[in-house]
């Protein structure tokens, strides 16, 4: 062994301490192995870790000394994303305005405890493709269990929380920005069975044949048309899309949402300050001026000018008309608002003559998209979000709502025969849940593909809590004309 100096051996305790500290907190003791290269880097020197510096050539020299500085940077970057922050772009207006399309968020990873990675091969800063390459950004072996390691706190009752898509798991990978898989399977398959079926006269079993019915054959038209649909994949959990929403139901709770308002074991919670619904609104002849909509905060991705004559009988059933008695335009507009841009604009006599709330007949299809409720996006429930070590009895009644989370997300067989439900090859009417579960949903409440679309986030699926917008770019408006948000920067998210 070399003679090493008191400051190397000072350094290499140093960094070992720290390493293994590391260690402790992630509950990992297959870093280990590493602990014997840590020692060589700054005591026995035996590896030569930077052969290139002593090359004769000044462009191996020069080249290697930028790859030297890239891993470095990468393996950094890595384990920074990983156990500390994310950078996260507000990509929909679903949580408008409490988060803007446009702002970028520093997302703590300590806030609930950063999880260590299920796919631990994986380029950092991409989250499941490579940009140009368009290939996976990450190897799927090895495949590592769920393991979130300690953090400051839980997830709380209206917390802001990013989290991997739960109905991420299966794409098609040109609807994977529009239409989760499930959804788009199940709305195939009944345009495949375009006749109208009235579930009211079908009981629960002949229901479920229904949807699997309807599933089935989405599934296979998705399949079997790769050049509409897209390549299908599948994704591991840290792999899947980042969402991000607001928590308004805890493990254990049972929600219910009334008129728009959403209840918590039979009571309303607080409504984010900027809580939103989408509206009509019919002016009395003029247009709204666009200085108007942008001091309102309305942006042109959400403002829809409705024209088209084929409009007309729909605007008509809301009490709307687009033209008046001489036959003249009376524009009709229709957009997000909260209730104080709601009071703003019913207020201006002079230009609007009324506003009316948007039906549920613009809604999709209710979560689980296989069972016949009739709920709504304003009247949903009552539904029990489940909660670690809690068992249930199983019904046909609540079988599609916990189905996924069961065989899904907990990785269990489930079976359904005439004689009763299966789950890893046992009869049973009970499960017992492993992990706990949240009900997420946007304040833009009827622009959020939420937790009503697609049910329950669980626990293994949180990435994190943002905690300060850092910057916020306007796509509606150029460099020169305001396009940074100045009094968004370095705002904490609440």
């Amino acid at each position: 062994m070399r003679q090493a100096t008191r400051a190397q051996w000072i350094k290499c305790a140093i960094v070992i301490l720290l390493y293994l500290i590391f260690l402790i907190w992630v509950r990992s003791w297959w870093g280990l192995i590493v602990v014997p290269f840590i020692f060589d880097i700054y005591i026995t020197k035996k590896i030569p870790w930077s052969f290139w510096k002593k090359s004769k050539n000044p462009a191996v020299r020069s080249v290697m000394s930028w790859v030297d500085a890239i891993v470095f940077a990468l393996v950094a970057v890595y384990f920074v994303n990983i156990y500390i922050f994310q950078n996260y772009q507000i990509p929909s207006s679903s949580l408008e305005k409490s988060l803007l399309v446009g702002d970028f968020l520093y997302v703590s990873k300590m806030s609930y405890g950063p999880r260590v990675p299920n796919t631990p091969l994986s380029m950092p800063l991409a989250q499941h493709t490579l940009p140009v390459f368009n290939t996976k950004s990450y190897i799927e072996w090895p495949q590592w269990k769920y393991k979130r390691v300690p953090g400051f706190g839980k997830v709380k009752l209206n917390d802001i929380v990013v989290f991997n898509f739960p109905a991420g798991d299966t794409v098609a990978v040109n609807y994977q920005q529009t239409t989760d898989f499930y959804t788009l399977a199940y709305g195939e398959g009944q345009r495949i069975y375009s006749k109208q079926i009235e579930m009211d006269s079908l009981t629960r079993a002949q229901q479920r044949a229904i949807y699997d019915l309807y599933y089935a054959a989405g599934r296979k038209q998705i399949m079997n048309n790769p050049r509409i649909y897209g390549e299908v994949l599948w994704r591991p959990v840290d792999r899947r899309e980042n969402y991000v929403k607001r928590c308004v139901g805890l493990p254990g709770d049972t929600l219910q949402i009334v008129g728009g308002q959403v209840m918590i074991d039979g009571k309303a919670i607080e409504n984010p300050e900027n809580l939103q619904f989408n509206y009509f609104v019919q002016t009395t002849g003029p247009y709204i001026p666009e200085d108007m909509l942008r001091e309102l905060g309305i942006s042109k991705d959400d403002t829809m000018l409705i024209e088209d004559s084929g409009w007309e009988s729909g605007l008509l059933e809301m009490g709307l008309d687009s033209r008046n008695a001489q036959g003249k335009l009376n524009p009709v507009y229709h957009f997000p608002l909260t209730k104080k841009m709601y009071e703003t604009l019913l207020g201006n006599k002079k230009l609007i003559s009324k506003i009316v709330m948007e039906p549920e007949d613009y809604a999709g299809q209710m979560y689980p998209l296989n069972l016949y409720t009739q709920w709504n996006r304003n009247n949903y429930g009552p539904i029990w979000i489940p909660a670690k070590g809690a068992t249930i009895t199983l019904t046909e009644d609540n079988l599609p709502i916990y189905e996924r989370c069961i065989v899904a997300y907990e990785g269990n067989k489930l079976e359904v025969k005439p004689d009763g439900i299966y789950i890893n090859g046992e009869k049973t009417n009970e499960y017992t849940f492993k992990m706990d579960y949240y009900w997420m949903m946007g304040d833009n409440r009827h622009n959020s593909a939420d937790s009503r679309y697609w049910g329950f986030v669980p626990e293994d699926h949180v990435v994190g809590k943002p905690i300060v917008v850092w910057l916020s770019l306007d796509k509606d408006r150029g460099w020169f004309d305001g396009k940074i948000r100045w009094n968004r920067l370095f705002k904490w998210v609440g």
